[in-house]
């Protein structure tokens, strides 16, 4: 019986460039691993079709050689394959991330790309829990389990979430150390810039709740939530803990833990909030993506405007 033998898809020099600039994108940018999973997967799929569309594995000369249709070439193959426009423009984003490593090196240019634009994303809004129902998970986060420390800590983590805004992996690197400004909580937020985020009394209750009834004791530099194990908390053990507390309590499938930091900057919004302010509370680079909030802001009162007026 015949055994299948792997495509190669690209020379040993390609290969070392590739190992170069998943290192780069970990060590100095500090993308998550998720973002360098899909950005590796991307080049790879893009190395793939340009193997099978030249006929041989790509070479440093083929990656010069190639043309704007080229690139259209296998942008229409994506398309094909069932890609849809977020999927193509995330994977253009890699490969573009990869060029200009290639390009700053001295290894080859990005001329041709400059041509392809990225497909338009259509724009989803961020979807708020009502106030009542993200209190509530607040609240009776910690009613499902047995251990008291473990209830303490999910609801500490969810508190987080919604108190202050924090993503997910933001709140489970939080560390002693983190937590002893005085002006509130050092966030270390994506592609490693620090902020500030002032915490509220009731996060710091809960902080100082499951910190007290902790079996485990981790260094200053060490992520404070721990697992049953005494290792750092999985995100996946609260991204459990939201499905439980969804069918306990009734809500929607988008009741996640992201949608927790959602819940806080549209909450704020409404309440009067500075969009700069929430901006920088968030860690947002740039307003223009906080200010999808206001249109957030905009849908709901048009949904309760159709929903109320006598003649919608």
């Amino acid at each position: 019986m015949r055994m299948n033998t792997p495509l190669i898809n690209k020379t040993k020099k390609i290969a070392n460039w590739l190992e170069q600039w998943q290192d780069e994108l970990s060590s100095l940018r500090r993308l998550s691993d998720k973002t360098l999973l899909a950005y590796d997967r991307d080049v790879e799929q893009m190395l793939t079709f340009f193997t099978s569309h030249l006929g041989e594995p790509v070479s440093h000369k083929h990656l010069q050689e190639l043309t704007p249709s080229d690139w259209r070439a296998f942008m229409a193959t994506r398309r094909q394959n069932g890609a849809g426009n977020a999927t193509m423009a995330r994977s253009l984003s890699g490969i573009k991330s990869f060029f200009s490593f290639l390009e700053k090196e001295g290894h080859a240019t990005a001329d041709s790309l400059a041509a392809i634009k990225a497909p338009k994303k259509k724009q989803t809004l961020p979807k708020a829990l009502p106030a009542i129902d993200a209190k509530k998970l607040i609240d009776q986060g910690g009613t499902l389990d047995d251990e008291p420390w473990v209830a303490a800590r999910d609801v500490a983590v969810l508190a987080l979430c919604y108190g202050a805004g924090l993503r997910i992996s933001e709140a489970l690197a939080l560390t002693k150390n983190d937590l002893k400004e005085q002006n509130g909580l050092r966030i270390l937020g994506k592609g490693g810039k620090t902020r500030m985020v002032p915490i509220l009394a009731a996060i710091n209750d809960a902080i100082n709740e499951y910190k007290r009834l902790c079996p485990f004791n981790p260094g200053d530099n060490d992520p404070i939530f721990r697992g049953v194990r005494g290792g750092p908390l999985n995100p996946r053990l609260i991204q459990l803990k939201m499905q439980k507390l969804r069918s306990a309590f009734g809500l929607p499938n988008s009741a996640t833990p992201h949608a927790l930091r959602h819940s806080f900057a549209t909450h704020l919004l409404a309440g009067g909030g500075d969009l700069r302010a929430i901006q920088e509370l968030l860690g947002h680079a740039s307003l223009s993506t906080t200010q999808i909030y206001t249109k957030v802001d905009t849908a709901q009162l048009m949904d309760a405007y159709l929903k109320a007026h006598p003649r919608s």
